[in-house]
């Protein structure tokens, strides 16, 4: 009688660090119910790697609910998989069928260096973002909320932006491995709020000037990065991004 559960070949990357050659590896699971999320048919195949006396691979996850951006697997040619609109930890078995072969690898960019196997070193996300993601603000109590009006549309625009979880897809989806979809996400979340006024031309200066430090190339203009985003930030993001880095160069900043 059948279960419905799968039997799957898996053709994982594994590379001890980035200064040593990788590989595709072939690995056979058996009774895989397509109840389970990918990371945790990845959890048996470790449990049986390690039973069996070999060494797990690795591949980063935290909260496993699709919003800390953590997990980071190119799985058939698609970041995170074949599925729309979710993150790797929200992708499920029962998005294939028995007998699959599922390819996964890791990040592919040149500022995303392979730490080891799947996982991938994006501390130069952290960087763009200390390089200008702050606000000006004063000590002591917040002010009431009804003290700062925003236009909804804004404050929409504003959210929208701020959705964005950092994962990195669509770095790892454009064929320049351009950040600007991350980066202009980052500074939209500020730039269309009062609270991001004083340093707006300041800070998308200072972003993209450490984004391009990082080695990040440049847009394509092809949408892939929207495409595969897995909380659908809008290209208009980068469109404002360029427009306030276009009107920085024609008013009085500070050297960055």
């Amino acid at each position: 009688m059948s279960t419905g559960n799968m039997n799957l070949t898996l053709k994982v990357w594994r590379q001890k660090d980035n200064k040593t050659k990788g590989a595709l590896v072939d690995y056979k699971l058996a009774d895989i119910s397509p109840d389970m999320s990918f990371l945790e048919m990845f959890d048996v195949l470790n449990e049986q790697l390690i039973n069996k006396g070999e060494e797990p691979v690795v591949f980063d996850h935290d909260c496993r609910e699709g919003i800390c951006g953590m997990c980071s697997m190119f799985i058939n040619g698609r970041p995170h998989g074949p599925k729309d609109l979710v993150t790797t930890c929200q992708l499920h078995m029962r998005s294939f069928k028995d007998g699959d072969t599922i390819v996964v690898e890791p990040w592919r960019a040149a500022a995303f260096p392979v730490v080891k196997d799947l996982t991938v070193d994006r501390s130069a996300f952290d960087r763009v973002i200390a390089a200008g993601g702050f606000i000006s603000v004063n000590t002591g109590n917040a002010q009431d909320a009804n003290n700062l009006p925003i236009p909804k549309m804004q404050a929409d625009a504003a959210f929208e932006a701020a959705a964005c979880i950092g994962c990195g897809a669509c770095v790892a989806t454009c064929k320049n491995a351009s950040a600007m979809l991350f980066v202009s996400a980052k500074i939209s979340q500020l730039a269309l709020l009062p609270q991001g006024q004083p340093e707006r031309y300041r800070r998308v200066q200072s972003m993209v000037a450490q984004m391009d430090a990082e080695g990040f190339g440049n847009c394509t203009n092809t949408g892939a990065c929207e495409a595969e985003c897995p909380k659908g930030i809008s290209l208009e993001n980068i469109a404002r991004m360029n427009r306030d880095f276009a009107t920085a160069k024609f008013i009085s900043e500070e050297t960055v």
